[in-house]
């Protein structure tokens, strides 16, 4: 046979398949048009560049045009992640439903023009491609002074001998029971609502949800912790059955708070931020590593705030931090200076160096510190963290589209 009489017959039955050819590219192109990645699902490599915005940073998230050019700076020197404060010292940082109803706090934190600070701090940091992801900072700690505490004292647990007080890097504060059901009602109430409130891109808590090991001798916990081990709890803290039994009741109830999230908000990341895992765990009762395994936590930034960088290195090194930076993107926290306790720009590039060589990204403790409160002019400062991330690490949100006009300049090999 002639290839000529092949070709005609060959031609016509692909003009018969060319409209479904056609009808099914086009539906590929539009679903993946629409399409936006899940943040819990991407890849570990996305390199966080974090800083916090403290109750310390008041003054300036107030201001609209303080956290425009705040926000806009991040962004020139390539940050990609903000952790504003919405829980501190037993108090809310943006109109609460929930602590109107408790009664727990009769004021609302406004913006110098009335505004919400938190919606303001997201719809800015999204607009310059910044992920915002609240920070809910106290846990389950606050001070003895609060309505919180005043309100509810059968919430507040104890050390053996009765003492209620803890004296910490906050001062000296009470803290909530986390064996406590209504507790565990409230903490919820409150995360949810900001989950639910605001078009964050996730939630973090810190070393704060958590609790002192000396802690736990209360009424309520002392009865459960007979009635289903048949024996009331070890004089020690430290006896090692008496510290798993709280730290697997934190655990259960974190697991139950991670469903809730995920449920009001799939892509919500789940963020963590606590201390190296042998005090997080031995001394506050914080299981994170288990946290990770039960795949709870979606990133993972530990606080290492040391001057020597012989141990600051040693903490970053360490097993279990060697273990889940594969698994998800994970980070170590950087001490930037404190208010009465500035740090040195060496000493920071140092320790992000260290972190970066690691293959970790890091998140810098916070904001004011980072260039506005400093031993060395502003520029030497941005210079310096413009040469710690000199390009661009884009992380992808739910609430950030692929096609929007801020990642316009993103080569299209990484989108």
């Amino acid at each position: 046979m002639k290839l000529s009489l092949i070709l005609p017959n060959w031609q016509k039955r692909l003009k018969q398949f060319l409209p479904l050819v056609f009808t099914i590219s086009l539906l590929a192109v539009l679903w993946l048009d629409s399409f936006t990645p899940i943040v819990a699902q991407l890849p570990p490599t996305q390199q966080i560049r974090g800083v916090w915005m403290t109750a310390n940073d008041k003054d300036m998230l107030k201001e609209r045009s303080q956290v425009r050019e705040a926000v806009s700076q991040l962004r020139r020197l390539n940050f990609n992640t903000i952790y504003p404060v919405v829980w501190n010292s037993g108090y809310v940082m943006y109109p609460s439903e929930v602590a109107q109803r408790r009664g727990i706090q009769n004021f609302v934190y406004k913006g110098s023009d009335g505004h919400d600070i938190i919606a303001d701090i997201i719809a800015q940091g999204h607009r310059e491609g910044l992920l915002v992801i609240p920070w809910f900072e106290f846990g389950f700690m606050t001070p003895e002074t609060s309505e919180l505490a005043l309100n509810h004292p059968e919430w507040i647990t104890e050390t053996r001998d009765g003492t209620q007080t803890w004296h910490g890097a906050a001062g000296e504060v009470v803290w909530l029971n986390p064996f406590h059901p209504e507790v565990q009602e409230f903490i919820s109430e409150l995360v949810l609502e900001i989950v639910t409130k605001y078009d964050a891109d996730g939630i973090q808590f810190d070393d704060h949800m958590s609790l002192p090991s000396t802690f736990g001798y209360d009424n309520y916990t002392t009865a459960l912790y007979t009635q289903e081990t048949g024996s009331p709890p070890p004089a020690n803290p430290q006896d090692s059955s008496w510290i798993k039994w709280r730290a697997d009741k934190i655990t259960q109830f974190m697991t139950q708070l991670n469903q809730a999230v995920k449920a009001r908000k799939s892509r919500a990341i789940f963020s963590v931020s606590p201390n190296y895992y042998d005090l997080a765990y031995k001394f506050h009762l914080q299981d994170w590593l288990t946290w990770v395994r039960l795949n709870l936590v979606d990133e993972l930034v530990m606080q290492v705030y040391r001057q020597d960088i012989d141990q600051f290195v040693a903490q970053i090194s360490r097993p279990e931090i060697e273990e889940i930076k594969p698994k998800i993107p994970t980070a170590i926290g950087i001490m930037t200076g404190l208010r009465n306790r500035p740090v040195p720009l060496a000493r920071i590039k140092a320790q992000a160096l260290a972190a970066q060589r690691q293959g970790l990204g890091v998140a810098f403790f916070y904001y004011e510190s980072l260039w506005n409160k400093s031993p060395e002019p502003i520029d030497q400062r941005q210079s310096g963290f413009l040469s710690l991330f000199p390009a661009t690490a884009v992380r992808y949100s739910a609430s950030v589209s692929i096609e929007d006009p801020i990642l316009e300049e993103i080569p299209d090999e990484i989108r």
